[in-house]
């Protein structure tokens, strides 16, 4: 894989998507594979940015310890068994005989070198490894990762933490990830998955080929596969209907019928287990871009956010935007999560009286203007939920300045506080109810790794001081009533304003087989074309 210089990325950004079609129409055959996504992943580094087209897209060419099979349930990768040490941690038996791309093999000094990297300051990743106290090498194929409390969910929680080759990454100077930068391993790859990347420009391409040297079985029948980020839904539906891409994913939500009713295709349909809501800036003294508003922050008042809440219509959102293709959501997690409250499960209805009401209470009897940040190719119709929720929320005096943009520069102007309200979608990599509460919700704290996804930095003690009880518990119900205590004191709080489960839907060719997972990850490990 080689480097894009940017007078090439300027180059290639000017080619339009018809060529791009047109090249690989030419050349493709039954076993190769165009897909589609809005998103380009924005690194190739595993370890830089903890987003899902990052880490879904690198689940194909990186591996971890374990991982998640058809049904996500827990199954071993990189390690063959694991268990328990006591209540001090967890040992992993690693597997023996496999290789890096680069033929360089696998030891238990890559797991600690990769630890180390993903659980550094820099890493997006880091949170992630906050119940970790060490990590110890007992010998080349045996390593012990030790807890500062005992964590039956932890093997759970690594899914997606992925082991990079400690001497490739010393030989090309990136042994620290980063974020907002291009190091090395932004833009080459070098893992022990089912496929490598052969070639890449960001925005443009991405193009990967099998593994031979794969430790797995395979189960596809690809021999090429080209991902093509498309942002403009209708291009991406065109580019299936005529044949140029393969796979699109997501099928917009106004093209459902149409996909499902074309012989030639077929709709992969499903819920996934994302949670799309809005996030305040709860530390933000004043607003950051308010016309008339200055040094103070109403949203800082709960009757301020139990306003913006009951001035959404989340059912007509449902129903109108997504085209009923989509879940009410209550709180962080779906009813499909492990830890899911029952006791929390009743949302605040549409009363955009009460709204009025409540700002009047909290001293903004004529409202008041703040800024709306949005992605505009990252959560499906995310846009246009935007707008919409602009115009309810002005309807009750919150009158809201729409700012949508691309998600590569989306996540920096979160992470620099750049924002109001914003939208944001969360799918619990654990797919456990602790996970959201980590990195939404807990007091943000680089050196325990806790909270790096609480951009609106919220703060509650009591929640902080359930999170190690609920991350040790092994009892199911005494660790229910903890997960319940705290989805309660999230919703009452207005922490965020849920607003649904985002739909899965991808189309393809008839004559691709795949299996799609609740993660939203596609897996091309899985993938046949007859």
């Amino acid at each position: 894989m080689t480097h894009t210089s940017s007078g090439r990325l300027r180059r290639a950004a000017s080619f339009t998507l018809t060529s791009i079609f047109l090249t690989y129409a030419s050349t493709a055959h039954s076993a190769e594979l165009r897909w589609s996504s809005p998103t380009d992943p924005q690194t190739m580094d595993p370890h830089a940015v903890n987003s899902a087209p990052v880490l879904g897209f690198l689940n194909n060419v990186y591996e971890g310890l374990v991982r998640r099979g058809k049904s996500m349930e827990i199954e071993g990768s990189l390690a063959e068994s694991w268990e328990p040490i006591g209540t001090d941690g967890w040992r992993f038996k690693l597997r023996k005989g496999v290789k890096f791309h680069d033929g360089a093999e696998f030891t238990a000094e890559d797991v600690l070198f990769s630890y180390q990297r993903a659980s550094s300051e820099e890493a997006d990743t880091s949170s992630w490894f906050s119940p970790v106290k060490s990590v110890e090498v007992v010998d080349d194929y045996t390593v012990d990762i030790l807890t500062h409390a005992p964590n039956p969910i932890f093997p759970d929680s690594i899914a997606n933490f992925m082991i990079l080759d400690k001497g490739w990454a010393e030989a090309n100077n990136t042994v620290r990830p980063a974020k907002d930068s291009e190091t090395y391993a932004t833009l080459n790859t070098n893992g022990t998955g089912p496929f490598k990347i052969t070639s890449r420009e960001p925005g443009v391409q991405t193009v990967l080929e099998p593994f031979d040297g794969w430790w797995d079985t395979q189960e596809h029948n690809l021999t090429k596969a080209t991902f093509l980020p498309i942002a403009n839904p209708a291009t991406a539906v065109s580019g299936l209907l005529s044949g140029q891409v393969d796979l699109i994913n997501p099928v917009p939500v106004q093209d459902v019928d149409r996909i499902s009713g074309d012989s030639n295709l077929k709709l992969h349909q499903g819920i996934e287990a994302r949670v799309i809501m809005l996030g305040f800036g709860h530390n933000h003294s004043t607003l950051k871009y308010s016309e008339e508003t200055s040094g103070q922050n109403p949203f800082q008042d709960a009757r301020v956010r139990m306003a913006a809440h009951k001035a959404i219509n989340a059912e007509a959102l449902v129903s109108k935007i997504m085209r009923g293709n989509a879940e009410l959501a209550s709180q962080l997690v779906s009813p499909q999560m492990k830890g899911y409250s029952k006791s929390a499960a009743d949302r605040f209805g549409y009363d955009p009286k009460a709204a009025k009401a409540l700002l009047a209470e909290a001293g903004y009897p004529d409202g008041f203007s703040f800024g709306l940040k949005c992605p505009n190719d990252r959560y499906i119709n995310d846009e246009a939920l935007c707008k919409a929720m602009a115009a309810m929320l002005t309807q009750v005096g919150m009158r809201a300045d729409l700012n949508a943009m691309p998600v590569r520069n989306y996540w920096p102007e979160l992470r620099a506080g750049n924002f109001d309200m914003y939208l944001l979608g969360w799918s619990p990599g654990t797919f456990d109810a602790e996970h959201p509460i980590r990195f939404l919700v807990t007091t943000p704290n680089k050196e325990k790794k806790l909270g790096s996804w609480n951009f609106g930095g919220y703060s509650n003690a009591r929640v902080d001081e359930l999170l190690p009880q609920i991350q040790k518990e092994i009892d199911p119900s005494k660790r229910q009533s903890m997960l319940d205590e705290v989805a309660l004191t999230v919703r009452d709080d207005v922490v965020y304003v849920p607003l649904h489960v985002q739909p899965l839907l991808w189309g393809s060719k008839n004559t691709i087989d795949l299996t799609q997972r609740a993660d939203n990850f596609l897996m091309l490990r899985w993938i046949t074309v007859n």
